[in-house]
């Protein structure tokens, strides 16, 4: 049945349909900011997340030195977590099978779709797919103990930015977040100078203690064997608890 003006009776208009569209929306961010806080305090196994750039080659010195990192890492009992696919991405589930090639879960690809790069890197183990940034972003900090930042470009300093604001408003809290290498050494810097020493007080001194920048790997294996053993220390003594919870 047409109505006088010509519209089907109970179709909406533009503006009205848009404003249910929107509400319905965030209700579904609600639902998920709900689920997001079901997240353990203590997890059954420990996840280090490597960000790094998906344009390094095989067979350079950084490729090299990042699958170093990740298998020293798994053969700690690390889980090591990535975007999945290739460059630093590769180097770090390579490293990661290498040092565990029976378990697939040691080596984890969070992975986006995304015109240039089309499959997984062949060294994941277990892969999870998004079709957001957003959504993907958000299961690397459910899913991470601690993070790591490898040489990259933009993308990676996305990722880098997300964890340190998440740090700096508490939305996470003891999660170690290491930066290997000189331009890490030097962000930091230009932070400290225009953020900090600028006199508008646009971030505090304790907001650039959040990222520790390292000039080597053998110094982030330490700092993650550190966390690694207090993280256990923290799961023994929650042991006797869980044993006797119904």
């Amino acid at each position: 049945m047409i109505n006088p003006n010509n519209k089907p009776v109970g179709v909406v208009d533009d503006a009205e349909a848009l404003r249910i569209v929107s509400d319905a929306v965030l209700k579904l961010w609600d639902t998920v900011d709900d689920l997001s806080r079901l997240r353990p305090a203590h997890t059954d196994q420990y996840h280090v997340t490597i960000f790094g750039s998906a344009r390094i080659q095989e067979d350079t010195p950084s490729y090299e030195a990042v699958k170093q990192l990740a298998s020293q890492l798994a053969a700690m009992g690390c889980r090591i977590v990535t975007g999945g696919g290739p460059g630093l991405m590769q180097a770090a589930n390579e490293g990661a099978r290498q040092a565990k090639p029976d378990d697939p879960d040691a080596s984890v690809g969070i992975r986006v779709d995304l015109d240039f790069e089309q499959h997984v890197n062949d060294f994941v183990g277990r892969v999870y797919e998004h079709k957001t940034f957003f959504s993907r972003l958000h299961h690397f900090v459910a899913r991470s103990n601690a993070f790591i930042v490898t040489e990259g470009g933009i993308g990676t300093l996305l990722e880098l930015s997300m964890v340190w604001q998440l740090l700096q408003v508490r939305k996470l809290y003891d999660t170690p977040l290491i930066l290997i290498g000189d331009m890490w050494h030097g962000l930091v810097d230009w932070a400290n100078l225009n953020m900090v020493n600028n006199g508008a007080g646009l971030a505090g001194e304790r907001d650039m203690q959040i990222p520790v920048v390292v000039d080597s790997i053998e110094d982030a294996v330490q700092l993650i064997r550190e966390h690694h053993a207090n993280w256990q220390e923290v799961g023994k003594a929650l042991e006797p608890i869980s044993a006797h919870t119904p």
